[in-house]
This record gives structure tokens, sequence and C-alpha cells, in this order.
């Protein structure tokens, strides 16, 4: 067990090399943005601006990439908590959709250094009408311009925690006070770090990839079996290969939509290039469908009774075999509790494992040099 929520295989027959107690070392007690992992964090908002947000019934999320993957993986994941609708804008689209621009909606408008171009561009065909709230730096951008053009409300973000770690900051807790969520439940890093069997874990878990990244194995595929995890793992697509793709190393998460992959990329997985890692991800489900009985002959005998939840289950677990016997790498998350604490500790768990990946790879997982580059091209092509 990683937690009481969560069930955890790490990787089999890897012999864990001890890492210094990072709990104490001062690069760890240095990272600012841990900060935001615990419960005594100070938010740049108060419970009197959630208590007024809170009174509408639709709400609009516009951002790109860290800005809004962490409220979209809490609005997935806890979906069956939630009864505030969001919609979330997360790219560009030559149109937007007409029945989006005419719901009357709250805007929650979110970027870090406030000259998101795609932020910029989307916020200007959503604003007219609404209620607005920015979430940028405390400086001078766009966005801070049109907020006081607008006399919207400004909530800081704070310059020292990049959006792919911000979830649990005012990034992605704000959204999820607002859709009725416990954000001190989410705050499990206290717990966590002081838990020797999640530290444990966590240590064999990246010493073990490191290990991978030696035998150049670069892919880490995610095979997730549970359709509301599908935007944690977006999330987590963007937190390791933004942060850890640098001078010529990384690594690259790919999600496979289980079971159905089976019938497509399985055979590669199994027979192809031995330069993969992989996860598996599952979720126990009480409320599944159930097979019809009526419907199925003696052939089928063994589908009697079964919900789909066991199905799928049957088909993890086989699947997990398959891989033992042919000896490729792989962990398995069980979610036992689908709730705010497993969730936070799921952001944890990540986000740490990130952070000493980086750490042992030397490189720096903070920044992002080179998607600067795009930006400023970009800019360049659209002045001509």
């Amino acid at each position: 067990m990683l937690t009481s929520n969560i069930k955890f295989k790490n990787f089999k027959n890897i012999k864990s090399k001890k890492i210094k107690n990072f709990k104490k070392e001062k690069w760890f007690n240095e990272i600012k943005l841990l900060g935001s992992l615990k419960k005594n964090y100070k938010y740049s908002y108060s419970k009197n601006q959630i208590y007024k947000l809170k009174k509408a019934k639709n709400y609009r999320l516009i951002g790109m990439g860290g800005s809004t993957l962490g409220a979209e993986t809490i609005y997935q994941f806890l979906n069956h908590k939630i009864k505030k609708k969001f919609i979330f804008i997360n790219n560009l689209s030559p149109k937007i959709k007409e029945e989006q621009k005419k719901i009357r909606a709250t805007n929650i408008i979110i970027s870090k250094s406030g000259n998101t171009l795609e932020t910029i561009a989307n916020s200007n065909l959503l604003i007219k009408g609404n209620k607005n709230i920015f979430i940028t730096e405390n400086k001078k951008s766009y966005l801070s311009n049109l907020a006081n053009i607008l006399k919207a409300e400004i909530i800081e973000h704070k310059n020292y925690i990049g959006g792919r770690y911000s979830v649990l900051s005012e990034v992605g807790m704000l959204p999820a006070e607002i859709m009725g969520l416990n954000e001190r439940k989410f705050k499990r890093f206290n717990y966590l770090i002081n838990n020797n069997n999640f530290l444990n874990g966590l240590i064999k878990n990246v010493s073990a990839i490191l290990k991978f990244v030696k035998e150049k194995k670069f892919n880490s595929i995610i095979l997730n079996y549970d359709k509301n995890s599908e935007n944690l793992f977006k999330w987590y697509q963007q937190l390791v290969a933004e942060s850890l793709g640098k001078k010529s190393r990384g690594i690259l998460p790919v999600i496979s939509t289980m079971p159905k992959d089976n019938h497509s990329v399985l055979q590669l997985y199994l027979d192809g290039p031995k330069n993969n890692f992989f996860t598996f991800f599952t979720t126990l489900d009480s409320n599944s469908d159930r097979i019809n009985n009526k419907w199925l002959n003696k052939n089928q005998n063994y589908l009697r009774n079964k919900s789909f939840s066991k199905i799928i289950n049957a088909q993890k677990n086989a699947t997990e075999r398959v891989f033992y016997k042919k000896k490729l790498p792989f962990r398995s998350f069980e979610i036992k509790n689908r709730n705010e604490e497993t969730l936070g500790e799921l952001f944890c768990f990540f986000i740490l494992e990130t952070i000493l990946l980086g750490r042992v790879l030397k490189v720096n997982p903070f920044d992002q040099p080179s998607v600067e580059l795009i930006k400023k091209e970009t800019k360049k092509i659209l002045f001509n």
C-alpha cells in the first residue's frame, strides 16, 4: 500500500539506490512551491470571495496547460461530488462554438505571465457580458491591464509557482472550492512526507525510472483503465515532459486508454521495441453496470452476473500477468477511494517524483526554456 487510499505495486526486481534523506537537504527545503502542498499555505483569495463566486451556476475556465489541467483533473476525477457546471477553454480553435459564446458564465481567466497568446485570444471573445475574474502574477501584463479596464477582481498567481506545479495553489484550489470541494483535504504533503511507507515507495520508484532511462527506456506508457482519470494523466504528461525534457534528456509520457487499446497498440507494447516502462492505473467502481444474463449463451457463461467493473479489472490483471511473464517493467496504482485526499496524494506523489528525477538527471525541473522559443517566433510571424 502507498496509503490507505492507494494500493501501489512498485516496479519489480529493482534494487533501490539509497537516496539521502531529502527532507533534511538544503535544496529540498529551498523549493518554495512545495509550500502550496501544505495546509498552512496562504491563498491570495479570501473565503468571502469564494462565497460570492459560488453564487453562479456556470463557470468558464480559460487558460492553457498548467493553468487549466489541474482544475480539469479535479472536475473529472471528483465529478460525482460536484453540482456546478464548468466549461474549459484550453486550446485555440478557428471558431469557438456559438453555444459557448452564448452561455452566461463567470469567467476564470488564468495565465501566470498574463501574456499567454491563446488565453488572450480566447478571453477576447468571451469576456463581454460576463463576470470575469483573473488569476495572474502581480505585475504589469496584458491580462492585469484588461482586468483593470473591466474593473474585475485579480487573484495573485505566486511568481515562484510554475503553472504545471500550481494545482494545489490558487490555480487549482479556487476552482475546487467553487466546485464545493474541501481544499484542506487535498493538502496531504505533511502527512505523506512523514509516512515511511510512502517515502520508501517513492524513492524506490525514482531509482527504477532512473535505471530505465540509463537503459534508454524513455517512454512512460500509462495504461489507464479509468475514464475519469484521463485528465489526471494529461496533467501528469505536461508535468513530466516539460519538467525533464532538457539537455537531450527526458521522459515521454504516453497515455493509452484501456481496455480499448488492447485492440490497437498492445501488440507493439508486448512484442515491439523494449524502450518502454509502464504504469497501470485503475479504480474500484461499485456503481458499475452489470451483464444482462438473458442475452448470454453457454459459451459466454463466464460473463454471467459479472459487473463491467469486474470485467475491466480482470482484463487489467490479465495484462499485468502477461507483462510479468514477458519481463516488461511496470508499476500499478489501484484507487480505493475517489475523494479529495486520494487526488491530493496522487498530485504529491507525481510532483515529488518529478522534482527528484530532475535532481538525479541533473536538469532544472522548474523551467521550460525551449517553449519560449516558439512563443517568440509566433509573435514575429504575427507582426509581419
